[in-house]
């Protein structure tokens, strides 16, 4: 694969870093001519290479109905071990096999970013990991302690595929799942129903809103795995907390210019006070265990029985694995979820005149907190602060992306720090 090759790929995440060489470092042989390729990016600027996963045959990725994606299902469903030329691939099963996959025709997903799915005759989907990380992925992770756990609305896990390079690093490849039928995601599910109906949005907030506290409650099932802890925040905790938050201020305030940075600064002082205030007086206060990490509507499936299933539990990708393993508040998901509620109700006002987004906000969110459990007067400060170090990212975001809609962030902000 060619460096220009690889840039043009979705998957690849260093499109900044100018590429030097791309070595094949290992190759594992699959079903007829396909193998699994481990390429090692390295680049200009001197820093760490990348290691990336590229299923091929011949000198291309392998097409719908080759066969490729069912050899790498199979050996995750049989335990398979796959010899490559320095190190090997060892398919981990979490269910019995119920059927063969060797007649199921293959479909990858066009929506992919930066992993490639796979749907296997509508029953299963294989997650193939395009970035090689050291250590266990928190989406597989997640994901089979959750199917253990008996949390069914998520995906169930069938299996993994791990590889073990012959330095000794353990990197997880993919993950083989159970397909869940839908109709996309929770944000086009939402955005239909405000747009037909926002009475019909409100429903849907409390229904996330329980599906978020079934989530929490199950990650936090197994105090006694060390892996899924249940305890009260460190005093490092918090100050990583308020230490994130600072930082996500301080790179929006550098990304937005004009009047948008005048406002900004003029709010910075409150917004630092808020942080310095909320995560100084947390310890022993707030509660961590494990979390979704990333969470919004796009990470939540609408299925066709009218439910919602929990997607991706990656955590922010530009986050360190090793750090997206860590406990964390389960605050940061609700407050992820309500700026995603934020983000649809002006979305939705932007195309329908007549929608009050503030109202329908306030009832969304009502509906959505009394249905997750309440928040209590301890926690509704934290969840504050969770709220507007993700207003600070969006206007980050927004700054190299949409800046037509920087108004939107920093709306939030004003509100929370009032």
């Amino acid at each position: 694969m060619t460096p220009d090759e690889l840039v043009a790929a979705r998957w690849f995440r260093s499109k900044q870093r100018p590429i030097v060489t791309v070595v094949e470092v290992d190759r594992a042989p699959l079903a007829a001519e396909a193998a699994l390729v481990v390429l090692e990016v390295a680049y200009r600027d001197g820093g760490m290479p990348d290691r990336y996963l590229v299923p091929s045959i011949g000198d291309r990725e392998p097409a719908d109905g080759e066969g490729a994606w069912r050899a790498i299902a199979a050996a995750i469903m049989d335990g398979s071990e796959l010899r490559a030329t320095r190190g090997r691939f060892v398919g981990i099963p979490a269910t019995r096999a119920t059927e063969p996959v060797d007649h199921l025709p293959e479909r990858r997903l066009a929506v992919e970013q930066s992993n490639t799915s796979v749907v296997l005759g509508e029953r299963m989907i294989l997650k193939l990991y395009r970035l090689m990380e050291p250590g266990d992925n928190p989406d597989l992770e997640v994901g089979a302690f959750l199917t253990d756990a008996g949390f069914a609305d998520t995906p169930a896990v069938i299996g993994g595929l791990h590889y073990h390079a012959d330095e000794g690093n353990q990197v997880t490849a993919a993950m083989l799942q159970a397909y869940v039928p839908s109709t996309g995601d929770g944000w086009r599910a939402m955005l239909a129903a405000l747009a037909a109906d926002p009475a019909r949005g409100v429903e849907l907030a409390a229904s996330i809103g329980d599906l978020t506290g079934r989530m929490h409650a199950a990650l936090a099932s197994r105090p006694s795995n060390p892996a899924f802890p249940v305890r009260p925040a460190t005093t490092s905790e918090t100050a990583a907390w308020r230490a994130s938050a600072e930082a996500q201020l301080a790179q929006a305030v550098g990304a937005v210019s004009g009047e948008a940075h005048a406002r900004l600064v003029e709010l910075a002082p409150r917004v630092r006070a808020r942080f310095a205030d909320t995560f100084g007086s947390a310890t022993g206060e707030a509660m961590v265990s494990r979390i979704h990490g990333d969470y919004h509507l796009g990470q939540l499936l609408a299925r066709t029985d009218g439910g919602f299933s929990v997607i991706d539990f990656e955590g922010e990708p530009a986050r360190p694995l090793a750090e997206r393993r860590q406990p964390g508040s389960p605050l940061r998901d609700v407050a992820g979820m309500l700026r995603s509620l934020d983000y649809a109700a002006r979305t939705a006002a932007a195309a329908q005149p007549e929608f009050e987004p503030d109202r329908w906000l306030a009832e969304a969110r009502r509906h959505f907190l009394d249905a997750y459990g309440g928040v209590d007067a301890g926690d509704a400060g934290l969840l504050d602060a969770f709220e507007l170090e993700k207003a600070c990212y969006e206007l980050r975001y927004e700054a190299g992306n949409r800046p037509e809609w920087l108004w939107l962030p920093l709306g939030a902000v004003e509100r929370l720090v009032r």
